[in-house]
């Protein structure tokens, strides 16, 4: 799994255009404020064999350990294939996202997961800091 990550000031997405014949009817757009972003790219290790569990529990501890970093509660999944070659089959990539956000949702944390399957527009605002931008492959 490789994780783009961002603390943002405020991330906004909105539906743009489906990328996937199967993506269920995006609903509208929405907006955060003080949340962790993360653009994630699975791949087929980080849901099969014996690293998945691995793999699950590191990008968990990963997300946690950024939003935790700014006392942050807020938690964006984004679903972003083009951070490495070769990507996890689609329904599996999406169940694993899910599997996340549920996770971090039963620790106390409010998620979303971007629509599946749909290019999205953003809009974005970064804090300035070196750790508000943090690249890690799991």
């Amino acid at each position: 799994m490789r994780l783009l990550c961002f603390q943002v000031r405020r991330f906004a997405w909105k539906p743009f255009e489906c990328a996937l014949a199967d993506a269920v009817d995006a609903p509208a757009g929405a907006e955060v404020g003080e949340a962790v972003v993360a653009f994630a790219h699975v791949e087929p290790a980080d849901v099969e064999g014996e690293a998945a569990a691995s793999a699950f529990r590191q990008a968990l501890r990963h997300l946690k350990w950024l939003a935790n970093k700014r006392q942050l509660r807020v938690v964006v999944l984004h679903s972003f294939a083009h951070l490495g070659a070769d990507g996890a089959a689609p329904a599996a990539a999406q169940a694993l996202l899910e599997r996340l956000a549920g996770r971090l949702s039963e620790t106390g944390y409010l998620t979303y997961v971007t629509p599946f399957g749909w290019s999205n527009e953003w809009e974005i605002s970064v804090h300035g800091e070196s750790l508000a931008k943090v690249w890690k492959q799991i």
